[in-house]
């Protein structure tokens, strides 16, 4: 069963940015960002889209899914490496265009798909006058050669 959200566009802007109505406005592809932090911590471990199914799955299951742009396809997150995420709340932005998935990582613990607790593992630095990239050094909990 796929739950029924408001339709964004019937709702007044007050009813959109104060309104008790959950009516995500999806982009041109059907897609609102999702943010996903760790329930306790607030640790940023993830960033990723949802689409309507994918937001009716998370609700109704209780799992994180996500629209998984690169393989075309809804995303049960943790569905091969046992990294499941456990809903503890959904909050949407005021003008209903973006979410926050505050939940309980499980397994190992780690989010990102090389293993590690969050995907924002490095960090951006300018050096002699180029942007690179330098690992905070944040462990892998699992190897993704053996997982994936």
């Amino acid at each position: 069963m796929t739950l029924k959200f408001a339709d964004p566009s019937a709702l007044t802007h007050d009813e959109l940015e104060e309104g008790t109505a959950f009516a995500p406005r999806f982009d041109a592809k059907g897609l609102v960002t999702a943010v996903t932090i760790e329930t306790g911590t607030n640790q940023l471990l993830m960033l990723a889209h949802m689409n309507a199914e994918a937001l009716s799955l998370t609700f109704e299951t209780g799992f994180a899914h996500y629209w998984s742009r690169s393989r075309g396809k809804i995303w049960k997150k943790g569905e091969s490496s046992g990294e499941l995420q456990r809903l503890v709340e959904l909050r949407i932005d005021c003008d209903q265009d973006a979410v926050v998935l505050e939940v309980e990582q499980t397994g190992r613990g780690a989010a990102c798909h090389t293993g590690r607790k969050s995907c924002f593992f490095r960090r951006a630095i300018v050096k002699n006058g180029a942007v690179t990239l330098v690992d905070t050094g944040l462990p892998k909990l699992f190897d993704p050669k053996k997982v994936y």
